[in-house]
């Protein structure tokens, strides 16, 4: 169906799609709260950046292994339901944030923010998709929403923070969150009637050695890069502040995270694109070889020419994020997607968690410099991994192509 079109049905379509955008930036910026709140906690709680850092550690576990759970409940249950769980869970778990009194509540609220906020990307991903078909206009949009959540919650963050204090961070977010949650449930119908008629088949097909083939190479991608996307977007704001030698406040500190952030938003309008008018496999290949590239110049470098390392990575980093999920959608039935990018999260998102680890390990024992050279090779990693993935796709791709032409 056209979107552009002014029937009931195209309407509809555009708010949920409306929804699923803003949903994706809140799902980005509640988990940005914490690791910028965490450097004004220092003082608050006299504990270090490493001890304070590491009770996110189970929002990010919980992040990754819940995305298993609501994708398959999303594709046998209902895919609105649980987006509506998501918003409320994520209002909810901030409030008791915002009120912790003490530094367990904080762990426990943070987990409970994990376990709802994994709910968006298997769940809100597959509606997405299907609702589009796949067009890469609207899941760039829809990944430069979440790459503005990313992006605001430092800045918006630092600025709560000094004007209302830390637990207005908290607070101001969670009503908002609650508040969409009722109001996308009033306007948005129930789906659980459409499950017997989604698509079974994909649009590539594969054969048996190509899918495990494939399925090798896709767990390889979705944990190196979730170890280099989430160990980027927790270090940044402290890398911020410690290259400007902790003589600025948090608000300076939020605003240039936020300038950084703000370059993948501008590489995925770019992508969404390119992506119409070039192979995927192909532009995914180039992204990810860009990013890797960006991470190496950021590890060799300090002062303002590291953090235009930074701003080139992170752009790729976005950029291959909206790439990989249109080349992943190509090759899963929508019956079968929500599981499938639970998979791909769940696999992605629990490297967070060791993201986290990692930073406060190498922190205390190299500085940024060793965590930088550790994030590079990672996305060394990840760029073969990436280059073999793209490489199969491309093959099956033409192979099907070519299988479809009339005979002479």
């Amino acid at each position: 169906m056209d979107l552009a079109a002014n029937t009931p049905a195209a309407t509809g379509k555009r708010l949920q799609i409306g929804f699923l955008n803003w949903a994706h930036a809140i799902d980005h910026f509640v988990l940005g709260i914490y690791p910028t709140i965490v450097i004004g906690l220092e003082v608050i709680y006299h504990r270090p950046y490493a001890e304070l850092i590491a009770l996110a550690t189970a929002m990010f576990i919980a992040f990754g292994v819940f995305s298993l759970p609501a994708g398959w409940l999303a594709d046998r249950w209902s895919r609105r339901n649980m987006m509506v769980a998501f918003f409320i869970g994520c209002g909810l778990s901030l409030g008791v944030a915002g009120f912790a009194p003490n530094m367990a509540v904080m762990a426990t609220a943070l987990f409970a923010l994990g376990v709802f906020a994994a709910i968006y990307h298997p769940v809100g991903m597959a509606m997405l998709i299907e609702i589009s078909q796949a067009k890469g206009r609207v899941l760039a949009f829809n990944g430069v929403c979440g790459n503005l959540g990313v992006a605001l919650a430092a800045g918006i963050t630092g600025l709560l923070a000094s004007w209302l204090g830390w637990r207005a961070a908290f607070l101001v977010p969670a009503v908002i969150c609650v508040a969409t949650g009722i109001v996308y449930r009033a306007v948005v119908a129930d789906d659980t009637h459409t499950i017997a008629q989604r698509k079974k088949t994909a649009e590539v097909t594969l054969t048996a050695r190509a899918a495990i083939t494939m399925f090798a190479l896709f767990v390889v991608i979705s944990i190196s890069s979730g170890l280099v996307f989430n160990t980027v977007l927790v270090a940044l704001p402290k890398l911020v502040d410690e290259q400007l030698g902790n003589t600025v406040n948090l608000t300076i500190v939020g605003g240039l995270a936020t300038a950084v952030f703000l370059c993948g938003a501008v590489s995925q309008v770019i992508v969404g694109r390119l992506i119409e008018r070039m192979s995927g496999p192909m532009l995914f290949a180039i992204v990810v070889t860009i990013q890797f590239a960006g991470v190496m110049l950021a590890a060799r470098t300090s002062g303002a020419v590291l953090l235009i390392s930074l701003a080139i990575a992170m752009a790729a980093i976005y950029g291959q994020v909206t790439v990989g999920d249109i080349v992943v959608a190509r090759f899963t039935a929508d019956a079968w997607r929500g599981r499938i990018y639970s998979v791909r999260y769940f696999l992605n998102f629990t490297s967070s968690a060791g993201a986290v680890a990692m930073i406060a390990f190498l922190h205390d024992r190299g500085g940024f410099a060793l965590v930088l050279a550790v994030i590079a090779a990672c996305a060394g990693v990840m760029l073969a991994g990436v280059y073999g993935f793209a490489g199969l796709a491309f093959a099956v791709e033409s192979r099907q192509r070519a299988a479809v032409q009339p005979a002479e």
